[in-house]
This record gives structure tokens, C-alpha cells and sequence, in this order.
């Protein structure tokens, strides 16, 4: 008789200082685009949750914003993501790159941490010389792992010893979620997210960390989906500018994001946008909630 083998489940996750490549390594871990990527720092707001399961296993990532010190209340509520996601996991993954310096309170609270902690040097692609060596030598001069892995979050390169390096972790346990699902946001979330990434790309300082994106209204049929999104800025000037001259840059947003909504759902689209003011939004608590932070 063949003896089953045990099921192993558990939350692994992923956190780092902003802009170190957690959603691209999440991505690639759970192969879908659930995090949205942009070379801007702090695009991540919130936890994200992606599930990968097959007949013996199941892993649930969490993506979380990175590590910061807090400006505003929605860097606040940012970092209790962070915080609820240290606190249920079986597996930290930190990841940092090989322009990061170390933060010592950041290690300190690595170094007492109950669970494996697999350290990932993340962007080798980009190395030259003795570079990642130098990088490694260097952090584990100040922090001792559970595991160390360099890897390339974007090209994929050693992404699978990860994985095989997470399962061996892993604790045994039933499955947290149904073996069917992948992500625990709704697709309204996806929605937003996707709105908010192309309008960090096709703007430039401080309006794109100004915005938040609700989806006022999502209805599908069987050919199409109607979405009706809501764009908030924090003042009249940045409204103007997310507008542009005769509606052209919100237009060319709507069209980049339209695209990618097709792809996502894999249906016909029609996407309408508007633009509103909520003044200084991301100080306001109450806001905030009604944002969903």
C-alpha cells in the first residue's frame, strides 16, 4: 500500500524595504500578476495574498508594503500590514537587493523571530564582479538567517530553489483556502490596483502617491465587463493634472489600464473614469477606512 504523503500549508511572507522587488518575486512565485510593479518606490499599499496549492501542499504568500518610516496615517496603517503579516507567518522571506544598507531594528526583530527567516539577495541579473559575494559577506556579518538564496525576482533565475526551499519549510497542515483559489482580495481590488499602477507610470512626483482608485461600480455579463472607477486626489492642482489638456492624460490611463483589465479578466472591458478630490486624504483616519486601509 502507498503511504500519502502529509500535507504541508502555511503563510509565507515576503517583506523588505520599498522597491527591492517583493511584488516581482511574489509574481513570480505564484505565476500570475497579482502585485502591481513599478520603479517607484512604495507602489505596494496593501497585503496581498497569493495562493499557490497543489495536491500536497499549499502556500500562501502575502506581498506587504515596504518598510518605512511613517510620514502619514496611511503610512501608519501600511506598516500594521506589515506587522499582522509578521505575526501569522510560518516563513519570512526578506528580501533586499544589492544597493540596500542593513536597518539595524529591522534585523534585531528578524533575529528574534519564531519562524525560518530565508534571506534572498534579489537582483543578480545586474551584478558585476564579486558583487553579490561582497553583498553577502556583508550581511551576514550583522544577521544570521535560517537560509540564504540570491536570485533574480525578474528573470526567474533560481525562483524554483526558493520554491523547493519554502515546501521544505513548510509545516504540516490542511489547506487555509479552497485549492481553486488564488488570491483573497476581490476582483474589484485588481481593478483598482491596475488603475493605480498606470497612473504611477504616466505620472511624475508626488501625484501618483496622492491618488486612490475605488471601483464605484463593476457589473459583468457574459460579453462584457462595465467598471465605473473613481480616482481621488488630495487638491484641485493635481485633479488638473491628472485630467491633462482636453481629458488626454486620464484618457491614455483609461486606454493603458482598459488593456490590462482585458488581459486580467480575459473578456471585452468598458471603463469610465472620474476624477474627485478628498483633501489630504492620507492623513485622515476615517478616510483612510473608507478607503479600505
Amino acid at each position: 500500500m502507498v503511504q500519502q504523503k502529509e500535507h504541508k500549508a502555511g503563510f509565507v511572507s515576503i517583506i523588505g524595504k520599498p522597491n527591492v522587488g517583493k511584488s516581482t518575486l511574489m509574481n513570480q512565485l505564484v505565476g500570475e500578476r497579482l502585485s502591481i510593479i513599478t520603479a517607484k518606490a512604495q507602489t505596494t499599499r496593501h497585503r496581498i495574498m497569493g495562493i499557490i496549492s497543489g495536491d500536497d501542499f499549499q502556500v500562501v504568500y502575502s506581498d506587504t508594503p515596504g518598510i518605512l518610516k511613517p510620514e502619514y496615517e496611511l503610512h501608519q496603517q501600511m506598516m500594521k500590514f506589515v506587522s499582522a503579516s509578521l505575526e501569522d507567518a510560518d516563513i519570512i522571506l526578506f528580501v533586499t537587493d544589492l544597493y540596500e544598507k542593513y536597518d539595524e531594528a529591522l534585523l534585531k526583530r528578524l533575529q528574534k523571530a519564531r519562524q525560518p527567516v530565508i534571506f534572498i539577495l534579489n537582483k543578480t541579473d545586474l551584478a558585476k564582479g564579486s558583487q553579490v559575494e561582497d553583498k553577502l559577506n556583508y550581511w551576514h556579518q550583522a544577521f544570521t538567517p535560517t537560509a540564504t538564496l540570491t536570485l533574480s525576482a525578474l528573470t526567474g533565475e533560481h525562483v524554483p530553489e526558493l520554491f523547493a526551499l519554502i515546501l521544505e519549510y513548510l509545516p504540516a497542515h490542511p489547506p487555509y483556502f479552497p485549492k481553486d483559489e488564488l488570491t483573497d482580495k476581490p476582483e474589484k481590488f485588481f481593478v483598482e490596483e491596475i488603475i493605480r499602477e498606470k497612473i504611477f507610470i504616466n505620472y511624475k512626483q508626488e501625484v501618483p502617491y496622492s491618488t486612490q482608485v475605488v471601483v464605484e461600480s463593476f457589473k459583468e455579463d457574459a460579453k462584457i465587463i462595465r467598471i465605473r472607477a473613481e480616482i481621488f486626489v488630495e487638491r484641485r492642482s493635481q485633479k488638473g493634472i491628472i485630467i491633462g489638456k482636453g481629458g488626454a492624460a486620464l484618457k491614455k490611463v483609461g486606454i493603458a489600464a482598459r488593456q490590462d483589465l482585458e488581459k486580467f479578466f480575459q473578456k471585452q472591458v468598458h471603463l469610465e473614469t472620474f476624477v474627485k478630490i478628498a483633501e489630504d486624504w492620507r492623513k485622515k483616519e476615517r478616510q483612510l477606512k473608507n478607503f479600505g486601509y
